[in-house]
């Protein structure tokens, strides 16, 4: 395994994040287990991420689902220090009422969903803890274009911060971190924590793969001069860059095939395109196409760490695989034509 430092910090994480959004839903607690031994046992990942949302799709069933799959492995495993754990507090969402849709970044709703996430996680801290969406509308999510709402009610961006700060000062958190924001609002953080002498965000967890490069555009910059680290998430673009839907398959039980219309940011017909062409490049260069795309983001300067998902132990074992493969000037080059041609088909 190869590890970064987290940002401002002389911590070492694991390069290869585990992400666990599946558990719960599409992966049962005993195969969640196997992934965090096998992972953590025999790959030496320390980091793992999951949020109080999960699993995926979110639905008041299994809501804080995979938390407690963490969480009953953690009870068993009996070694809590040796790990590197990030969970995040939900945003509001019209679509998804059980979460709520009203402010959620003050103390009460921030103040419950810890707790909670201690609850299920069964452990005293959680070591990075993430503002899983903006609650202000903004475009994220897939969204392109920004609409301003110029009366739109947000939590202060000071008192956001003052509220964790004050779960930094009991123990409960150790590190802040953002998630499917903006260069606007994580210069926002950053400038009230210079101003109020409060807590830096040191990661950003937003999108990027081959098919979604959008962090690139204003982000990367500003993840460079502020030391603000990039968790990549959906590196396989919701498993599109694995192999298992080309040329039209939607083989049971995956992703696409059980919820398509959740997955709409992937839909433009110029992602298949361009996922095509991945495809032929990776086999022309005698690579997978997995290892392709996430070997491409373990290149990137501006990255903390990759979050990989698998459900099944093969994927896992390709995935974290990337870890070893250094992609030739030649392939590099073929990328960006790709990317030229087919610019962001699935933000």
């Amino acid at each position: 395994m190869q590890y970064t430092i987290f940002p401002e910090t002389d911590i070492k994480v694991s390069k290869i994040c585990l992400g666990t959004m599946t558990w719960g839903e599409q992966n049962t607690e005993s195969e969640g287990h196997e992934q965090l031994d096998y992972a953590t046992g025999e790959r030496g990942i320390n980091f793992i991420d999951t949020a109080e949302m999960y699993s995926v799709p979110a639905k008041a069933a299994t809501q804080g689902s995979t938390e407690r799959i963490i969480g009953t492995w953690l009870h068993k495993r009996n070694k809590r220090d040796d790990l590197f754990i990030a969970s995040k507090v939900a945003g509001p969402s019209a679509v998804l009422p059980h979460i709520g849709t009203g402010l959620k970044f003050n103390k009460e709703n921030i103040t419950n969903a810890l707790h909670q996430s201690l609850q299920r996680l069964q452990t005293d801290y959680i070591d990075l803890y993430q503002l899983h969406w903006p609650e202000r509308p903004t475009n994220y999510f897939g969204a392109l274009g920004y609409k301003h709402t110029s009366d739109d009610a947000v939590t202060d961006f000071q008192e956001t911060l003052q509220i964790l700060n004050d779960f930094i000062q009991q123990g409960k958190i150790r590190y802040l971190g953002i998630s499917n924001e903006t260069p606007w609002g994580v210069m926002q953080y950053v400038r009230m924590a210079e101003k109020y002498d409060l807590p830096r965000i040191r990661t950003i967890q937003n999108p990027y793969n081959l098919v979604n490069r959008t962090y690139e555009v204003g982000l990367s910059e500003i993840g460079i001069r502020e030391n603000v680290g990039l968790l990549a998430y959906s590196p396989l673009a919701g498993g599109l860059l694995s192999n298992k839907y080309l040329n039209g398959q939607r083989p049971d039980g995956a992703r696409f095939t059980l919820w398509p219309n959740y997955f709409a940011r992937y839909a433009h017909p110029n992602t298949m395109k361009a996922v095509e062409k991945y495809a032929a490049l990776a086999y022309e260069s005698c690579l997978s196409l997995p290892q392709m795309s996430l070997a491409y983001i373990n290149s990137r300067n501006f990255l903390t760490a990759n979050i990989i998902g698998a459900t099944t132990m093969e994927q896992l074992k390709e995935n974290i695989d990337s870890i070893d493969v250094v992609l030739p000037d030649e392939v590099l080059k073929e990328i960006e034509k790709i990317h030229l041609e087919f610019p962001n088909p699935a933000p």
